[in-house]
């Protein structure tokens, strides 16, 4: 088994129709000859009642579609670029000593895969009562319920890898806390319960339109010596649980620093590396650049190639060489307008993977473009 060959991320889209209609669609695509860890719909509700039967809707869905196999399943609010709905789909290639075991606690999905490596846990849609509860409380809840379903599995708290965390309006304030800084304070308080050997997940931050507080999470537990998590840094950028206290909040808005590391390695017996990358943008040390579209854009595929080319950085060959190890990329705009720069500037790298574009905030205002994304080699 190689879990970095085996994993696979993948996406469909669907014209604008109905909503069950596009997800009955969207769940025709599925593989049949790959087990389902994770899927994720990106769609545009345009409320937060109208979100919440959207989410009933593809769970009934995806129920009727996978039996006694349902995946991780998560949706945001998201509007994906030329098409009405998308899925995103994380999926694996299972050999004869895998173990799939699929299981729900508290209404959430989840997925866990067992081998001679280790333990690794796929789990998503942590959410809490997103009508009658503000940011701050379902920053808090989301943590409980996570904390609760490690538990329940036997992970510890550090054996997270990778979160994904979408916030409704991310760069708004309630009662003079921005909803960002609302989020990192309750995480910072949840990671403070343990010690992070191997460094802090790798993260994405990122606005939604609605859905309140939505986390996703891969944790790893490995039994086998030859397997091993590690932290990517990027030396163009201070770390971001390194930022001085007031990068992101503003005014009496002071908090916890967002805990997260800039990508996170996964190396399986020195065969492959798989590499999480954090949702990334155009920081330079610790300060947006605030410029042109164009620049910001390669300025944020600079710090992805960075990440990518080796655990120090050092580039020895062409960027495309580097480039070459992706296999996948989200890409978040901030408008709709910069669709068309954007496909003409990374067609540039040359990349043949799947590439898919949202609208979305990102957790600094000036801020135009956020890319995250998967590598391997």
């Amino acid at each position: 088994m190689n879990y970095c060959r085996n994993i696979d991320y993948s996406f469909s889209a669907t014209h604008p129709d109905t909503f069950g209609m596009m997800v009955s669609a969207l769940l025709s695509k599925l593989p049949s000859d790959r087990a389902l860890l994770r899927l994720v719909f990106f769609g545009n509700p345009g409320s937060n009642a109208d979100y919440l039967q959207q989410l009933a809707e593809l769970r009934a869905q995806v129920a009727k579609q996978c039996g006694h196999q349902v995946p991780a399943i998560s949706y945001v609010a998201e509007a994906p670029l030329d098409s009405g709905l998308a899925m995103e789909v994380h999926s694996y290639a299972a050999e004869e000593n895998d173990r799939l075991t699929y299981r729900f606690l508290d209404g959430i999905s989840y997925v866990v895969l067992q081998n001679n490596d280790g333990r690794f846990l796929f789990a998503g849609g942590f959410q809490s009562d997103i009508i009658n509860r503000n940011i701050d409380e379902q920053s808090q809840d989301v943590f409980v319920l996570l904390e609760r379903l490690l538990r329940a599995e036997a992970f510890p708290l550090n054996a997270i890898a990778r979160q994904w965390n979408y916030i409704e309006r991310i760069t708004n304030s309630t009662e003079g806390r921005q909803h960002y800084q609302s989020f990192n304070n309750a995480r910072a308080t949840f990671y403070g319960k343990t010690d992070w050997p191997d460094g802090y997940p790798a993260a994405t931050g990122i606005g939604a339109a609605y859905g309140g507080i939505v986390v996703d999470v891969d944790a790893m537990d490995f039994s086998s010596s030859g397997c091993r998590l590690f932290p990517i840094d990027n030396r163009l950028q201070v770390a971001a649980h390194k930022y001085s206290s007031d990068v992101l909040s503003t005014g009496k808005d002071h908090g916890f620093t967002p805990k997260f590391e800039r990508a996170k390695g996964i190396s399986v017996r020195d065969e492959n590396t798989l590499v999480y990358i954090s949702g990334t943008a155009a920081i330079r040390g610790e300060n947006s650049l605030e410029t042109d579209f164009e620049t910001q854009f390669k300025t944020t595929m600079e710090n992805v190639l960075h990440l990518i080319s080796g655990r120090d950085g050092t580039q020895t060959a062409a960027p495309e060489h580097y480039f070459a190890r992706l296999s996948f990329l989200r890409i978040y705009l901030k408008d709709e307008k910069y669709s068309a720069i954007t496909r003409k500037l990374l067609a540039s790298c040359r990349l043949q993977i799947p590439v898919l574009y949202l609208l979305a905030d990102v957790c600094r205002s000036e801020l135009l473009v956020e890319i995250e994304g998967i590598a391997v080699y």
